[in-house]
């Protein structure tokens, strides 16, 4: 008879377990911490810690992986590739931290016995030999939506749900997990990390797909179906390559590592061909007049006056963003950048910026800005960055300035007048703590008819530093500081308000990085409650909408809204691609600009 895996469990020794068994069906082994003996695989490759091995008797369940880590670095040099090995050791679950899963493995292995050698060692092509990758859905805990407010509502590792590798994509790659595997024509997604991971598709279906071969988030679809590429086996290292870049086939072993599902070559990726860096300028010209003004916005990273990136940026705003008529720029810091003392003033790094936009153009810029108090708004220590404006003096001028300080907040008075003109958006909210406060100004254009005042709200919303991987633990993903950000979009909103109540075709843009997807509820907030409308969602495909890369996907963390009075057939925006389609050593700032066409004239 035999004796059920769960009763041996307990006893601590199961006889002769199969790699399937160790695995089970879920994503947590049924025989953590158990003795297990016999273990026969055949070995698919080495790492420098350990070997991965397949069964050889494998069993009829897609949900359990046939093949499992052997985590021991003695074991490395008594095997070869093409053994088949018996060995005894204890299964046990590991992980680097509690936002990760557990990966599977066999530990403390002992009296390893080659039962043969030279062995055909096969590789499973991924969406021939297996199903294709699921393309919409994570987890089944995820209850449809990835994105979900609340998160971390529960944990993959206590709810342990039977694998659906059919539906699901961190299922499908569990069910695979230990295997080796080829991914046939992949094509890089974004730009690998910091630590050489590169995401790609292979020959499979994809959802999101962009024109340039990436591959872009959407309402509730994060692209499970996206793999990483991690450390080669062989110690050799991964290129710096780019969205859009072809690889030669690619084989490895599938595993759980740093908080994603990967694939670890048995060598470095070889690129195949190329994808293209150029991007066109901007197409929206400007008539000069309250008819069709230009609106530019970039988030131009830690930028000072003696930043060694600053002529890039100035290069950029000329060359591709055509010296808009108007800037809402994010992360300029004061005047001497990181050096942390009491200098708040943005004022030389604002002129610097100008001054090399003359020099490169001819077009004069004025400024402004509203400082804040040291170490205040978050970011680099010392560099106090801030929300800024540029403008043409030409073209546009404020209307009744008057301005504010770092702890004044404008308040629309009578006639849509503003308090402080520039000022900031409820700078004593604490939703702001640490966060930069969104700079609110009033404006007229220099021509046009009728030529009414429009109003603008430059925004950097809280960071999602410390949040969860796609593949992590916690149900639906931890996105931090979603609930802040929440609170953020709700004060600007209710100051839209305040401006609508005054005037209901008030003529009102929002931009700048929010640090959150527009199908995410603080962004919803904005669209829904406050009646506003993204002006990338007029005029652009959907997976066109992104102005950043990260872990795999095109995302957009950037945006523009509009009041109602503003949404006209003329209304257009562009993206500009000069940080999303390059190489991360190549690259001025870690956002791509974006450029918008608005009549503002108020008829």
């Amino acid at each position: 008879m035999k004796v059920p895996a769960t009763l041996l469990s307990a006893l601590g020794l199961v006889s002769a377990a199969t790699i399937a068994e160790i695995n089970g069906n879920r994503f947590n082994t049924p025989l953590n911490g158990t003795a297990v003996t016999g273990v026969e695989g055949l070995v698919l490759a080495k790492g420098p810690n350990g070997i991965w091995i397949r069964s050889t008797n494998p069993d009829d369940d897609d949900r359990t992986s046939e093949a499992v880590y052997v985590f021991n670095r003695n074991v490395v040099s008594a095997v070869a590739v093409g053994d088949v090995v018996t060995l005894d050791g204890t299964v046990f679950m590991y992980r680097a931290n509690n936002l990760q899963l557990y990966l599977t493995e066999v530990t403390n292995p002992t009296n390893v016995k080659v039962v043969s050698s030279n062995n055909p060692v096969k590789a499973y092509v991924i969406g021939e030999d297996t199903a294709n990758p699921p393309t919409e859905e994570f987890t089944s805990l995820d209850n449809g939506d990835i994105f979900a407010v609340p998160n971390d509502v529960v944990r993959v590792s206590v709810a342990n749900p039977v694998l659906e590798p059919s539906k699901y994509g961190m299922d499908f790659w569990q069910s695979l997990n230990g295997e080796l595997v080829t991914v046939k024509s992949p094509v890089g997604t974004t730009r690998p990390n910091q630590f050489g991971d590169t995401w790609v598709l292979g020959t499979w279906p994809a959802t999101g797909r962009n024109s340039h071969d990436g591959i872009t988030m959407t309402d509730k679809d994060a692209n499970p179906e996206a793999i990483v590429i991690g450390t080669p086996l062989d110690g050799t290292s991964n290129p710096e390559t780019k969205m859009g870049d072809k690889f030669v086939e690619i084989t490895g072993v599938v595993t759980y590592a740093f908080g994603f599902y990967r694939i670890l070559p048995l060598t470095a990726l070889v690129v195949a061909e190329e994808a293209s860096t150029e991007t066109s300028p901007t197409t929206l010209k400007s008539t000069g007049d309250c008819r069709g003004l230009t609106f530019g916005s970039y988030n131009v990273e830690n930028l000072w006056a003696g930043s060694e990136h600053l002529p890039a940026v100035a290069a950029h705003i000329v060359e591709y963003l055509k010296t808009p008529d108007f800037l809402f720029l994010q992360e300029i810091q004061d005047n001497n950048g990181p050096t942390n003392d009491l200098v708040v003033s943005a004022n030389v790094t604002l002129a610097t910026l100008a001054a090399s936009i003359e020099e490169k153009s001819g077009v004069v810029y004025d400024f402004v800005e509203v400082a804040p108090v040291s170490n205040q708004d978050g970011g680099q220590p010392g560099g106090n960055i801030r929300n800024a404006y540029l403008y043409r003096p030409d073209v546009v001028e404020l209307w009744n300035p008057n301005q504010g300080g770092s702890t004044d907040s404008a308040v629309v008075l009578d006639n849509g007048v503003l308090s402080f003109n520039p000022g900031r958006v409820d700078a004593a909210n604490e939703a702001w703590a640490n966060s930069r406060k969104p700079l609110a100004a009033a404006w007229r254009a220099i021509r046009g008819p009728k030529n009414k005042p429009f109003y603008t709200i430059n925004v950097h919303n809280g960071s999602k530093g410390g949040s969860s991987t796609l593949h992590g633990d916690p149900r639906p993903p931890v996105n931090n500081g979603v609930e802040k950000r929440g609170q953020q979009t709700e004060a600007i909103g209710a100051f839209v308000d305040s401006l609508i109540a005054q005037d209901p075709k008030a003529r009102i843009i929002i931009s700048g990085d929010f640090n959150e997807f527009a199908f995410v509820q603080p962004q919803k907030t904005l669209t829904g409650k406050h009646n506003l409308t993204e002006l990338s969602a007029l005029s652009l495909p959907e997976t066109e909408r992104y102005a950043y890369v990260f872990d795999g996907n095109a995302q957009q963390l950037d945006h523009m809204y509009i009041s109602p009075a503003l949404v006209k057939p003329s209304a257009k925006i562009e993206h500009m691609r000069i940080s999303s389609w390059l190489r991360y050593p190549d690259i001025t700032s870690d956002h791509d600009p974006l450029v918008s066409y608005l009549n503002v004239c108020g008829c």
